[in-house]
């Protein structure tokens, strides 16, 4: 093994760190094709992913991941080469994802419901060659690809997930997906001739949540380390080589502290992967793990706990959202969860107040939340995921392994001591190269001794723990006073019949921006009885009088990305159009 380390990480209470584990780990220099190959060989027949009662194994999903990549090399795709996926998450995307990878070409991922312009920008942007799109999604964009780079279009949908046989209507031109799906199964080693430092793994794009979305070039080898950087504090577990070199984990944590097993686990997954805690988490990071995934294309809570009942899952993924519209569900207190061991949170803050009503639900899970972005390919801090660690509500865990975390000034300048606000900063093996075509906007965000700059406003704390204050972008400015929406959020969701809430500013000529509160109110009597005036009253008597909000506008459903983050510059937006009208 060669390892790929940073300088050594800040140290965190040993309270907090997986029992036996060094804080640094050796990452073989393998590609992310890798992964799959070690998976099918030790996991084979176990059900690897599973939609409509329509099982996927490991086997045949390696079977149909060498297929599609020797398809796309024989009609000249290969190292160099950009693959866009323009698709939701069904059976079928594993073996598409894993044969772009393993033909040596650059996996893109797109969100299937972009509209045609961003789509076609986007495209054309990673200079994509081949598209692999959805037929429900087609008509709206087929148009979009006309003056991209795509030279081929391939047509998927739901149809296949049920049967990789299935034909579709195509217009001519189009390519069916069960075309490459039926192909010779045999593993070529087409990607022998990668580079894993230099060759690129993924070209994901930002979520575009505060502003235009660049593409993050991410290497093979930052990928397979940040998987295994994930997998390995999830499980107590360290890398190592299977029998043909190929990369896995043993797990060596305790069963008294991490109660699942590997090739134990159960689970629905939300998570879209066309995002980074997606690709990298929900994807291969479950595929290393030997985990058995129920994938539920759309997000439907009652259906949600019921498979959840039904597969007796040992875990619960997902951002915020989803655990807010979870708690909501009729009888839930009633249904049978007791095989769930581990709740994982990410995407956006946890709010204290949903972190507690979670436990009270499901007292014997272990609740974890994470931070990362799609710069640093996934995660950089996570919570304790072994039974006896400490776990601090309102936190995001510690630095995981050979990562760092410096809080700087706002302003920029030497890091700042523990208990002070500041830019969170993040130097580690899994940091991007950089954002593609644009050298000034990575030398903004990357500096010379190798931290990026994520733009959020953190926390340390003596223990090494970091909170998550708020975005930089998201943060107001009242009266020549720094206000973030973050702290008043959290009060929000503490309010009785608050189911979703958050704040932005509305811009004013004398005091610069109002707080300003969009509201969810919960589906029962006491939400249906909140007023501006209680929520406002709710809130600001906990805050000094320069954070108060001046205002509460009660909405149906809090805009989120499909990734689970909030949109605030929609509702910006609908401040600057109010001022405006």
């Amino acid at each position: 093994m060669t390892a790929t380390q940073s300088a050594p990480a800040p140290t965190p209470s040993t309270v907090s760190w997986p029992p036996g584990l060094p804080r640094s780990l050796d990452y073989p220099d393998v590609p992310v094709g890798s992964i799959l190959r070690a998976a099918v060989r030790r996991w084979g027949d176990r059900t690897a992913f599973l939609q409509h009662d329509v099982p996927l194994t490991f086997t045949e999903l390696g079977r149909r991941a060498h297929a599609v990549a020797g398809w796309l090399a024989d009609h000249g795709i290969g190292r160099g080469d950009v693959v866009a996926l323009h698709l939701p998450n069904c059976r079928q995307y594993p073996a598409v994802y894993y044969g772009v990878l393993l033909a040596g070409a650059t996996f893109s991922p797109t969100n299937p419901l972009l509209p045609a312009p961003d789509l076609a920008a986007q495209l054309t942007d990673a200079g994509a060659r081949v598209v692999i799109t959805w037929d429900q999604v087609l008509p709206f964009v087929r148009g979009a690809f006309a003056g991209t780079p795509v030279e081929t279009v391939v047509v998927t949908g739901e149809a296949h997930a049920l049967d990789f046989t299935a034909r579709l209507e195509l217009e001519d031109g189009e390519i069916d997906l069960a075309d490459l799906l039926a192909g010779d199964p045999t593993d070529r080693h087409l990607d022998a001739v990668l580079d894993p430092a230099a060759d690129l793994a993924h070209l994901a794009y930002t979520g575009g949540t505060t502003g235009v979305s660049k593409g993050v070039e991410l290497p093979h080898r930052a990928v397979v380390t940040n998987v295994l950087q994930s997998v390995c504090w999830t499980w107590g577990a360290l890398p190592e080589l299977d029998e043909a070199g190929d990369v896995t984990v043993r797990q060596v944590g305790a069963p008294e502290e991490y109660r699942t097993r590997l090739g134990e686990a159960r689970m629905i997954n939300l998570t879209p992967w066309f995002h980074a805690m997606g690709a990298i988490g929900y994807l291969n990071g479950l595929v290393m793990a030997g985990t058995t995934t129920v994938i539920h294309m759309r997000f439907d809570p009652v259906a949600y706990v019921e498979d959840a009942v039904k597969h007796r899952v040992t875990s619960i993924g997902g951002a915020p959202p989803v655990f807010v519209a979870l708690l909501q569900v009729p009888g839930i207190e009633e249904a049978d969860l007791s095989s769930v061991r581990g709740i994982s949170s990410g995407a956006a803050p946890l709010p204290v107040s949903l972190i507690e009503r979670l436990q009270a639900l499901l007292p014997d899970a272990v609740i974890g939340e994470g931070y990362g972005l799609t710069e640093v390919t996934m995660i950089a801090t996570g919570n304790p995921s072994f039974v006896s660690g400490t776990r601090k509500a309102g936190t995001v865990g510690v630095p995981i392994f050979d990562t760092e975390i410096s809080i700087r000034p706002l302003g920029g300048g030497d890091p700042l001591p523990a208990g002070e606000r500041g830019e969170v900063c993040i130097r580690g093996p899994q940091v991007m190269r950089g954002y593609a075509h644009r050298p000034e906007a990575t030398a903004e965000a990357i500096d010379a001794e190798g931290w990026f700059h994520t733009g959020d406003v953190g926390i340390l704390d003596d223990d090494g723990f970091l909170s998550i204050v708020d975005r930089t972008k998201d943060m107001l400015l009242y009266k020549g006073y720094n206000v973030f929406p973050r702290e008043l959020e959290e009060l929000l969701f503490g309010v009785p019949g608050v189911a979703g809430a958050a704040v932005v500013g509305r811009p004013d000529d004398q005091a610069g921006e109002l707080p300003v509160a969009y509201v969810v109110r919960a589906a029962d009597d006491v939400g249906a009885a909140l007023t501006a005036d209680s929520v406002m009253a709710a809130v600001n008597d906990k805050v000094t009088p320069y954070k108060r909000l001046r205002d509460v506008v009660f909405i149906d459903a809090i805009p989120v990305s499909a990734a689970g983050k909030v949109l605030k510059r929609e509702l910006a937006a609908k401040e600057r159009e109010r001022v405006a009208g």
